[in-house]
């Protein structure tokens, strides 16, 4: 074998040339690639911050990251190759088109990883790229009469205005395959003279059976891969598992100049060279959606390896997919929903939600019932109402006067995060004493080490939002009971919930810019799911409440139910009558027929 040339470097000594892109009004950094070339070498714990709370306290015992490996078919402990630092590669979007919720759970699982390895303490180059040359974009640009380039240009806009909405931070890098064709043609270059590859009439192919190791990440056997199934078919082809790493250019389409003639490269080795050059060949986390298994990170593999023989990525990991009706979401099967379809009707935020109350590893179907409770399970988290709608105490009353509907009795309105955040606002935060009670000492810090156990487990985060309930609870018994009112270092108590709050919501990507916003926000929505506008429910609100005081009990109650069947619940206090978003009336029987 030739000497391997050309090699890279790790990307944390390489300078970037940063921009600031603005979209409404978020504002993050793209950051391009290296000014210069680097080579091949084997790069090989971490600090835990403390979280400071109006006080300190101290790490649960159990702060070792575990990971699902795929190449190892276990969990294992997180180990970096570089004390305090990670490099982390995801495969991106081919940009032809705007991108489903099967994307969005992609890049919200990595976005959550990349959030909670920061949380620990690590410095971390995410590296996401974009693939902007592909047979589907040139497909879609035909048809639409569009250059390919200037067309993947578009959609990678548009992909990366959906991140801004569903809150996933921008990664290091956003390479794009079109900027890094010297690096492809070095790499290519370097896999033929290492004796991996041949080149039949201008195209390139890799040979699989030169290389031993083929099938370790998919388990599958080379005489598994026939020809068809997720593998080109080609006569030419010395196995039929070979693939391409350089296709010559048909007429009409992009190209580039090589030495085996114009044209552009093959899918594959757009990722392995790529990562090369921003993260070197020996690095940390390699992830994407399980669908990528194979053919495409066993590609990549068999390609790294073929080029730099220390190439090792350390942790292989992969999320399940989004079905419908058990049936995996994708473009090609035609039973998508884009993320723009879907956070029409429900905030971005009740999304990420929907796909964080699923591990990760599991399929996780969608229904709208399911956008529904997320949707629901949200407004709670910002804005608990803890008494009883106008539905459960009419009821209540109906059954104990036996009459069409009664006048319930007023129950105060009780938020929780919102109105700690505006109980605090009323407090000169210079004037809060060092210390809390012991009780909220426990609370927080049992909700803590749930929180880190459970992120730590392979990013449970299921179990950490289930976990959220007992610290809101508290903060409502806080704010709003005689007993809570009472208690001493209450405000104080009140800020060291709202800090560990926003700490654990922003490693999950769920903490808004402001409260009040996002609950107005979620309030429109459901309007618009309603099809209805606010002064028309604040008019049925108006005609319900006169309708009370005529005693018309049974218009009153119909007016409620209509309203409650279209997800407007009314909410009855000593100011009067309000309301919120609920799950409508329909589907909540459906949760309860599916439970």
């Amino acid at each position: 074998m030739s000497t391997l040339l050309k090699f890279y470097r790790p990307l944390f000594s390489i300078p970037y040339s940063t921009r600031t892109v603005q979209l409404g009004t978020h504002c993050f950094h793209s950051l391009f690639k290296p000014k210069r070339r680097i080579r091949c070498v084997s790069t090989s714990s971490h600090s835990q911050p403390s979280i400071g709370i109006g006080g300190k306290w101290e790490s649960p015992e159990f702060s070792e990251l575990w990971l699902q490996n795929t190449i190892s078919r276990k969990k294992e402990v997180f180990r970096p190759k570089t004390e305090g630092k990670v490099g982390m590669y995801v495969c991106g979007v081919t940009a032809y088109d705007l991108s489903h919720i099967g994307h969005a759970r992609v890049y919200v699982t990595f976005d959550v990883l990349y959030r909670y390895l920061r949380h620990l303490g690590y410095q971390v180059t995410y590296v996401r790229n974009f693939t902007d040359v592909d047979d589907k974009i040139i497909a879609r640009a035909k048809e639409l009469g569009e250059d390919p380039i200037s067309l993947s240009r578009r959609y990678c806009e548009e992909f990366n205005r959906d991140m801004v909405y569903l809150h996933c931070l921008p990664p290091s890098a956003e390479p794009r395959v079109s900027d890094h064709m010297p690096q492809i043609l070095d790499m290519i270059k370097q896999i033929i003279e290492n004796g991996y590859a041949y080149i039949v009439d201008g195209d390139v192919y890799f040979s699989v059976e030169k290389f031993p190791d083929y099938g370790r990440l998919s388990g599958r056997k080379l005489e598994d891969n026939r020809a068809g199934e997720r593998v080109a078919v080609d006569s030419r082809k010395k196995h039929p598992a070979d693939f391409a790493l350089w296709k010559t250019a048909k007429e009409g389409e992009p190209f580039w100049d090589s030495p085996w003639g114009p044209g552009r490269p093959g899918w594959h080795i757009e990722c392995s060279a790529m990562s090369a050059a921003y993260l070197g060949y020996s690095f940390d986390i390699h992830g994407g959606g399980m669908d990528l298994v194979f053919p495409h990170h066993e590609n990549e593999i068999a390609q790294s390896c073929a080029v730099c023989n220390h190439s090792n990525i350390s942790y292989w990991i992969h999320n399940g997919f989004v079905t419908v009706d058990s049936e995996k979401m994708s473009k090609s099967l035609g039973n998508f929903f884009t993320i723009r379809q879907v956070i029409d009707l429900y905030h971005p935020l009740a999304l990420r939600l929907f796909l964080l109350g699923t591990h990760y590893q599991s399929p996780i179907n969608y229904a709208d019932v399911l956008l529904e409770s997320a949707s629901d399970r949200i407004f709670y988290i910002y804005q608990v109402p803890q008494y009883p709608t106008s539905l459960q105490m009419e009821e209540a009353c109906l059954s104990s006067l036996s009459l069409p509907s009664s006048q319930p009795t007023p129950h105060r309105h009780m938020n929780t995060l919102h109105d700690c955040e505006s109980a605090l606002s009323q407090r000169d935060v210079v004037t809060l004493k060092d210390t809390i009670p012991p009780d909220t000492v426990n609370i927080i810090n049992n909700f803590y080490n749930v929180f880190v156990t459970s992120m730590s487990d392979d990013l449970h985060t299921p179990v950490v939002l289930a976990a959220l309930s007992d610290p809101l609870k508290t903060i409502n018994d806080l704010l709003h009971t005689r007993k809570g009112k009472k208690q001493e270092l209450r405000i104080e108590s009140l800020a060291a919930f709202g800090k560990i709050l926003g700490n654990v919501l922003s490693t999950l990507g769920l903490m808004p810019e402001s409260y009040s916003e996002i609950l107005q926000q979620l309030r429109d929505k459901a309007l618009k799911r309603a099809k209805l506008t606010e002064d028309q429910v604040l008019q049925k609100i108006d005609e319900r409440t006169a309708a009370r005081k005529n005693k018309e009990y049974e218009r009153s109650d119909i007016i409620r139910k209509d309203l409650a069947a279209v997800g407007i619940a009314l909410m009855d206090s000593p100011d009067g009558t309000t309301w919120r978003p609920a799950v409508p009336l329909a589907i909540q029987e459906q949760q309860v027929s599916i439970t």
